[in-house]
């Protein structure tokens, strides 16, 4: 197949262009067309990275066969927020898989929207994702945005590759981050030693999760995020990278083994936060999007789930405290140390590893001096001070002698008696 650059296109990257003008493919299936060599111009194979000019020919060899859907619509109840002819948005429940795969063939949201939408969706990202555009965890519950058809399924995409289009969530998560909003910023990739899971990598995609604390409880923090690059589990993968994981959070280090970084006192109360918690307590609570039709900016929020109000009461009832005070301006997060911020393959991962829940815990142990210590140590530093202005003093009682004419032998130091040579009496 050949297709001619428009000067609209022109300066486009080769993918986003091919995406444009093929029926029916992904920016996905267009990489993996130009990885495999199939695209050209001008005879020679494009790079991932070119740019088409106006009046190129760009030359695909081989047009990608999609797969067979075997997705079939299943009548799955769907919380549906706001519908018109272009776009869907829903609140997407706890324990729902978004669309097929790694095992999970059935009881998707896929095949609800399927279900309930027929044919009225688009199809861009293939048969088996029906008008999904983004994802949510399986265990995280929130508002989504689908698209009905293909144009408005571009448009949204192009929304979130732009970053006009806004998710914010909330999370409760274990202890006080350092400072009261901020942006990590480290690249997320899957874990070399655990592939069900995703770590801070030094050759991991760009990643970055902007947050504010909300609110402070005793042995937690309520923080409000965002987005600006979409990577799986990006925000549970960064809270545990700064050292404080989600709370309730099975995959990365969010539930009993932060017990032991509790209070002794408080240790109760969040172990029935762990009982109440079906899973990591994050949720979608905001989304912002421009429609693809009317261009018109809106906003959708809703409330949080029952357990994560549940969790919010009890702490606000039982440990709620002011925002915490640092002493150490040195202190902050656990893991941005230069040195170990990047996870290399040839460490060893330790699940364990101890989370610097609380800033206390970070400094090293300083054992405490005894009163007699204490007293011997003052009394040194005084006959040091004592010394050192004697020193001070002699050195100016001889420059003002030079400066009377008595040479350095004869000077006599104030308040000295010189031995009188017994012979001379």
């Amino acid at each position: 197949m050949n297709y001619l650059v428009e000067e609209k296109h022109a300066g486009e990257r080769i993918d986003k262009f091919l995406v444009g003008v093929m029926d029916n493919v992904s920016r996905t299936d267009v990489q993996k067309l130009i990885a495999a060599g199939e695209v050209k111009v001008g005879g020679v194979v494009s790079p991932k990275n070119f740019r088409v000019e106006a009046g190129m020919v760009v030359v695909v060899d081989k047009v990608p066969e999609k797969e067979a859907s075997t997705l079939e619509p299943e009548n799955i109840p769907l919380d549906i927020v706001y519908e018109d002819d272009d776009i869907v948005v829903l609140n997407k429940p706890r324990n729902l898989v978004v669309h097929p795969g790694n095992g999970v063939q059935n009881g998707t949201l896929a095949a609800g929207l399927l279900y309930h939408f027929k044919e009225n969706l688009s199809a861009v990202n293939g048969p088996l994702r029906p008008g999904i555009v983004h994802r949510l965890d399986k265990d995280t519950p929130g508002l989504m945005v689908v698209a009905k058809n293909d144009a408005a399924h571009r448009h949204l995409a192009h929304q979130l590759e732009t970053r006009t289009l806004h998710r914010t969530y909330n999370a409760l998560v274990w202890g006080h981050p350092r400072d009261l909003e901020g942006t990590i910023d480290a690249p997320i990739g899957r874990n070399p030693k655990n592939r069900l899971k995703m770590a801070v990598v030094s050759d991991g995609k760009p990643s970055r999760t902007h947050f504010v604390a909300k609110k402070f409880f005793a042995f937690a923090t309520l923080l409000e995020l965002q987005l600006e690059s979409g990577r799986t589990h990006q925000i549970r993968v960064h809270s545990r990278y700064m050292g404080h994981p989600v709370v309730g959070d099975p995959l990365y280090d969010g539930r009993d083994g932060c017990l032991n970084r509790v209070s002794p006192l408080m240790k109760d109360i969040a172990a029935k936060v762990l009982e109440i918690a079906p899973a990591q307590l994050l949720q979608a609570v905001k989304i912002e999007l421009i429609h693809p039709t009317t261009g018109k900016k809106m906003k959708f929020k809703v409330p949080l789930e029952k357990p994560f109000e549940q969790v919010l009461k009890l702490l606000k009832k039982e440990c709620p405290m002011d925002a915490p005070v640092y002493d150490d301006e040195d202190e902050g997060f656990r893991d941005f140390d230069p040195e170990m911020r990047y996870f290399e393959e040839e460490e060893e991962f330790d699940d364990e590893e101890p989370l610097a829940l609380f800033p206390e815990e970070v400094a090293p142990y300083k054992e405490r001096k005894t009163r007699a210590q204490r007293f011997a140590e003052r009394a040194a530093n005084a006959a040091n001070r004592k010394a050192k202005a004697a020193e001070r003093k002699r050195i100016k009682q001889e420059k003002a002698a030079r400066k009377r004419g008595i040479a350095p032998e004869d000077f006599v130091q104030p308040g000295y008696e010189p031995t009188i040579d017994p012979d001379l009496l």
